[in-house]
């Protein structure tokens, strides 16, 4: 399984990079901040919402810890789609975070 230093990824977002970020949080864990531009899909949703992927484009996959996207990274990649896991997730994140519009 690929995995990206939080502070690589952060780096890319920076230089103006196009990420295709897919944060597997709970809801009441991304209320507390997501990384800008990160898309929210709960780990759980992930198998019925995969449609909602694209074959060629490269996902970051983000959890709190690292475990939970660690697993979404590797169900990803069973199916033949591109991902990286972030190490450490969240709680490694130093960088900007953007506060989820309340649906």
């Amino acid at each position: 399984m690929k995995e990206i230093q939080p502070a690589e990824l952060a780096e890319k977002l920076k230089s103006g990079e196009k990420l295709n970020i897919i944060d597997v949080r709970e809801d009441e864990e991304v209320a507390g901040g997501i990384i800008p531009g990160a898309k929210h899909i709960r780990l759980g949703e992930i198998p019925e919402r995969i449609n909602e992927l694209e074959e060629g484009k490269h996902y970051y996959m983000v959890c709190r810890s690292g475990g939970r996207s660690g697993r979404a990274t590797e169900y990803l990649e069973a199916k033949g789609i591109q991902a990286t896991n972030m190490a450490g997730g969240m709680l490694a994140w130093e960088d900007d975070v953007e506060i989820p519009d309340e649906k």
